[in-house]
């Protein structure tokens, strides 16, 4: 039996008028029905009670509304406590590929989460650890890119005990929802959600540096120069030159709430069925 929602956080596209009515108009259904609404900085609206995403896991929230595009949704699956459910309404977004629900669909949300009428769709997330501190999770990639635009830095990257050194601009460490991000723009495959494996895609490889899918295990890299590293396009950490970086798997799976099912999602978000 699906847990009843009580409490809900609702997080938008920033500056954009119509995710803000959109908001605003599922908060006031939610209020009508006794669920208590919080609004995360920056929107704001009646009855709703302000908070900031720093101060999420001081309220007991049942669910994150994320109303915008994918860019919305991947930063609120960034919002510690990060086990919070995450509902994606696309509102001023392109094409929406991890959302489950368009404009069109307030009193849908409302009445499909006050019925129990949903389920949650867990995906698996990466991490970084950098000298023993550890980033916030990624949904869908981390980019290792070099911050000089004159100077190419050799990679040393360690995959399943072996160390392979290249000479490249950079590379992206995938997941399978990511594979629809940046390393498909690249020319990588689209994998199904629910798998369980890692891509690497080279970015301007010297020598063609293949693109590759691995079983989930540890991925150790070092930079000849100072990198970026950027979470889900993001969010961005300056990494010194010859620093360890190690890509794992999250401990804990992002869990979106979903109100069909559908086994190739991103194939028909993406226009190919």
């Amino acid at each position: 039996m699906s847990k009843i929602i009580r409490n809900v956080a609702i997080i938008t596209k920033i500056n954009n008028d119509e995710a803000y009515r959109t908001a605003r108009g599922v908060s006031k259904l939610l209020l009508e029905r006794n669920v208590n609404v919080f609004s995360i900085h920056p929107l704001s609206g009646q009855n709703m009670t302000s908070i900031t995403a720093e101060s999420v896991g001081e309220h007991d929230l049942d669910l994150i509304l994320a109303i915008g595009g994918d860019g919305t949704t991947l930063k609120a699956f960034r919002i510690p406590p990060f086990r919070i459910p995450v509902m994606s309404v696309n509102i001023g977004g392109h094409r929406g590929i991890l959302s489950e629900l368009g404009s069109g669909s307030i009193e849908c949300i409302v009445q499909s989460l006050l019925s129990g009428n949903h389920f949650h769709d867990c995906r698996m997330r990466i991490q970084a650890f950098v000298e023993g501190i550890r980033t916030p999770p990624a949904l869908n990639d981390i980019l290792l890119t070099r911050q000089s635009l004159t100077r190419t830095p050799v990679l040393s990257i360690t995959i399943m005990g072996e160390k392979i050194q290249e000479k490249m601009d950079g590379i992206i460490i995938s997941t399978p929802t990511g594979s629809t991000g940046h390393s498909f723009s690249l020319g990588g495959p689209v994998i199904q959600e629910h798998l369980q494996c890692m891509m690497i895609s080279p970015v301007a490889s010297i020598s063609r540096f293949p693109i590759l899918v691995l079983p989930v295990e540890d991925i150790q890299i070092t930079s000849s120069h100072e990198t970026a590293l950027i979470l889900d396009g993001q969010e961005t950490h300056v990494i010194p030159a010859g620093q360890k970086i190690t890509i794992s798997r999250s401990p804990v799976d992002a869990c979106f709430l979903r109100l069909k099912k559908k086994g190739t999602r991103q194939l028909e978000k993406l226009g190919l069925k």
